[in-house]
């Protein structure tokens, strides 16, 4: 356990109609499945930390274009002490090459028809479904303008 929140960044990536998705190996969240991401490092932007991580567990390369949103994700034991406390923050990224393989700390790696990840058909992470929804309608408020 750590006394301060810990950062993460998490690498949203649609192309067409699918979003890449990861399935995680390690806790929090170990078999669920959810965006490709980890720790920031010292000195290193989030949107630099996304698409760092997004290649080393994918082997996906994609440019990272804004953030979508921060989460906390809270875990408290029986007595309500702080077991981890992450902040992820979610910024979306354009594709630019690489084919999904699973590598690093998660077992597997898909691109998923995002019309499965909002109707909550895979296991997966919470907000999965609702960062899916807003990375979606930045971008069609992107092509709209």
């Amino acid at each position: 356990m750590h006394d301060h929140p810990r950062l993460a960044a998490l690498a949203v990536v649609i192309r067409g109609d699918d979003v890449l998705l990861v399935r995680r190996r390690n806790p929090p969240d170990a078999g669920l499945w959810g965006y490709p991401g980890g720790h920031v490092d010292l000195g290193e932007t989030v949107q630099a930390a996304a698409a760092r991580e997004l290649q080393e567990e994918t082997g996906v390369t994609a440019t990272p274009r804004q953030m979508i949103d921060a989460l906390d994700i809270i875990e408290r034991d029986e007595s309500g002490a702080v077991r981890f406390h992450f902040l992820l923050v979610a910024v979306l990224c354009d594709w630019v090459a690489g084919v999904p393989q699973a590598a690093d700390d998660v077992h597997d790696a898909a691109w998923v028809p995002l019309s499965e990840v909002v109707a909550g058909r895979r296991p997966s992470s919470k907000d999965v479904d609702r960062i899916a929804l807003a990375a979606r309608d930045i971008l069609d408020l992107k092509s709209n303008t």
